[in-house]
């Protein structure tokens, strides 16, 4: 089927004839065939590399033609933002949203499309955007994630409450790896398209005694290392491949990146200029480490990390420059790195109270559906390690030949289905217990369970919790949201955690930062840091020295959640306290990138905290905002006047005030050359004329006061 010959806009042609994109592969043409531009809901279950994108691309371009609006939902941030910028290169307005929970983005609706994740359009439908009626077409990305015990139910809500909210709309959904794509198209009305067709070939095999054995043969790899993980590397480097090999852990990430790096011989200036960005931005031993591993043509990649430094590191393998990136599994979870050859290495991984457990096969797909790139070579293989011929067979029969996980819902859970309940009755989705049954008929659960009685009962429960917690009222069968559960909702935190803060915030007796961190660590919204038998000793000091500061007590089998929340605390005091990262880093054993998730995590939390105690606990207030405002921008009270300036962050805002400028009102007077000195020529100019149009700004206003307003600052970086 030629592009040529399909209903698409005159740019859209011209583009895809600039980048040779004349035909397309057979489960493109399909997905036309069966509805595509004629508003037929699609689901779209083909390996990695196969098209998907370019199918959701046509579709949605075809709706923006003709006057329509399109949101694609992605399940990460960072796939939020490759996404955005891919779509932003034809031609349409594209808008992205991933950020604060409790806003509306009303300028979001003068895009042609917006990408965003499920979580925020969760919010979004919660604070009731007004262009959200306008979408005419919903691409579903990863579809299969429904089955996520995490991300699942959220985005089951999502879909669901968009069906429910505009009934003529077209859901394209788009997976690599879902076992059942019948049931799940049952669900959503549509069409299937499914297949194994790949625009390279995928080879998949079990390393064991220095021979790969593939379905259809043998290759051999040299064994130029004393190790099977780099031979494999060497072996596809050799014949001009780059590698992705998937290890259980950031320290086995590292070590397999370090030995690389001194196995390899690539000397290519490209790298050192990577290397060199990277130096730049390290801050710890860990990023250092990557530096050197870079310059030398080895990567690794996992959350620890900055976004930055990944962001580097992605480019450097794009372009070629490194030949191979060790990961944890995060890596496959959508960014679109491919390589020749994917090596599984590790395919048991720990989990909590479980030890280490064999990865399902839907991981085990997502990660060997990066092999092979398309244009640049000939095949992909994946291939996994094993130690013995009885462990060969293994991974041979419940990986290679196994089809991925069956979808099931996952949000009959109590726990989960809560904060979905209030938000279907805080935002009018339902009005009566019948209404809340009536649309959770819709859901992927029920359609499972032929009604899903289990689903009743968990939902008669959840609306216990709320009406004894006065979020929701029932009058005459009536349900309806009172200020508090309104609030609750639109803030998208978990029901419980905002009963904990409040409840402890009305009868905390003196404010504590301390207690206030540890608490809102405590929540469930909040992810804690692991805790070892190393960090046991200094948590318990740090109990028994500030037992007064801390509001939640200690409780008898919820020793490990009381740690793990308040190392965690710690984290964010000693952030708050200008701790420098590095420090932070080592003191606690974790990484740049962990350090600014639980910074970004807490400061939603915090915020939330500050509304509620607006309205419960008004006496701790302004203390609470206080903390939300030191945490995000990591510095103590004296410095938070300058750090509400654009441009000032942190380092710059102690600079300033070491040099006795404390104030933006001294800012503005202070000395040009002491001035430039301090924060550079360029930043000092740029700060002076924001002040100076906020004070022309005030005389406008006629504010009696003659003062700059310092929420008219936005924060610094």
């Amino acid at each position: 089927m030629r592009v040529g010959d399909l209903p698409l806009p005159a740019y859209l042609h011209e583009i895809y004839a600039n980048l040779g994109i004349d035909t397309l592969y057979p489960p493109q043409a399909e997905c036309v065939e069966k509805g595509l531009f004629e508003g037929k809901n699609l689901l779209v279950a083909v390996p990695t590399a196969s098209g998907k994108t370019l199918i959701a691309e046509m579709a949605m371009h075809y709706h923006v033609s003709r006057g329509g609006k399109c949101l694609y939902i992605v399940p990460l941030k960072a796939l939020a933002s490759e996404k955005y910028e891919d779509f932003s290169r034809k031609k349409v307005k594209v808008g992205i949203s991933t950020g604060d929970f409790d806003r509306r983005d009303e300028n979001l609706g003068r895009y042609d499309i917006i990408v965003a994740t499920s979580e925020k359009v969760d919010s979004l439908l919660r604070n009731r955007a007004p262009w959200l009626p306008d979408i005419t077409l919903l691409v579903v990305d990863e579809v299969h994630l429904l089955d996520s015990t995490d991300r699942g139910p959220t985005l089951e809500m999502v879909m669901t409450k968009m069906r429910a909210k505009i009934p003529r709309l077209q859901v394209i959904a788009l997976s690599a790896t879902i076992g059942n794509p019948r049931v799940l198209a049952g669900w959503l009305d549509a069409g299937v398209v499914t297949g194994t067709w790949r625009p390279v070939d995928l080879r998949q095999g079990v390393y064991l005694n220095g021979e790969i054995s593939f379905g259809n043969g043998i290759r051999k790899v040299p064994p130029v290392s004393r190790t099977e993980d780099v031979n494999l590397l060497l072996d596809t480097v050799g014949e001009g491949g780059q590698c992705l090999v998937f290890v259980s852990s950031r320290k086995n990430a590292e070590a397999f990146a370090k030995r690389a790096a001194k196995a390899l011989t690539c000397s290519d200036p490209g790298l050192l200029e990577c290397a060199s960005r990277l130096k730049k931005i390290a801050v710890t031993e860990t990023e250092q480490a990557l530096a050197g591993c870079v310059a030398m043509g080895s990567a690794f990649h996992h959350a620890g990390l900055s976004r930055e430094a990944r962001g580097i590191v992605e480019d450097a393998f794009r372009k070629g420059l490194v030949k191979c990136i060790a990961s944890t599994p995060t890596l496959a979870a959508g960014l679109n790195l491919p390589a020749r050859r994917v090596v599984i290495r590790d395919y048991r991984r720990y989990e909590a109270g479980m030890g280490m457990v064999p990865i399902p096969a839907r991981e085990y797909h997502q990660m060997a559906g990066r092999a092979g790139r398309p244009g640049l070579d000939p095949y992909g293989e994946a291939v996994l390690i094993a130690k013995d011929e009885a462990e060969a067979q293994n991974l041979q029969e419940f990986y290679i030949n196994a089809q991925p996980e069956d979808v099931h819902s996952q949000c009959a859970d109590e726990s989960v289905l809560l904060t979905h309940v209030l938000s279907l009755v805080a935002s009018g989705f339902a009005r009566t217990y019948e209404g809340l049954l009536e649309f959770l008929d819709g859901t992927l659960y029920c359609y499972q369970h032929q009604g899903g009685r289990i689903l009743e009962t968990v939902t008669r429960r959840a609306l216990q919790f709320l009406e004894n917690a006065e979020m929701v009222t029932s009058l005459d069968g009536h349900l309806s949201a009172t200020e508090y559960g309104h609030l609750v909702s639109l803030l998208y935190i978990d029901p419980r955690g905002a009963e904990m803060i409040v409840k402890t915030l009305s009868s905390a007796r003196e404010y504590s930062d301390m207690g206030l961190l540890h608490l809102v660590c405590s929540t469930p919204d909040m992810f804690t840091l692991y805790i070892s038998n190393r960090d046991l000793y200094y948590l318990e000091r740090f109990v028994l020295e500030h037992e007064d500061e801390l509001w939640t007590p200690l409780s008898i089998g919820d020793e490990e959640e009381f740690f793990r929340a308040l190392k965690t605390a710690l984290v964010l005091r000693d952030w708050g306290n200008e701790v420098p990262v590095e420090t932070v880093c080592e003191r606690y054993s974790i990484g740049t990138g962990d350090v600014h998730a639980l910074v970004e995590s807490s400061n939603w939390l915090l915020h939330a905290s500050s509304r509620l105690a607006a309205l419960y606990a008004p006496r701790y207030a302004p203390a609470v905002r206080e903390l939300e405002v030191c945490i995000k921008h990591g510095v103590r009270r004296e410095l938070l006047p300058l750090v509400r300036i654009r441009n000032i962050g942190r380092v710059r805002a102690r600079s300033l005030y070491a040099n006795g400028i404390t104030t933006p009102e001294e800012l503005r007077s202070a000395d040009p050359v002491k001035l430039a000195s301090i924060l550079g020529r360029g930043v000092a100019q740029s700060v002076v004329k924001q002040l100076d149009a906020d004070i022309r700004e005030d005389d406008e206003d006629e504010d009696p006061g003659g003062q700059s307003r310092l929420d008219s600052f936005s924060g610094g970086v």
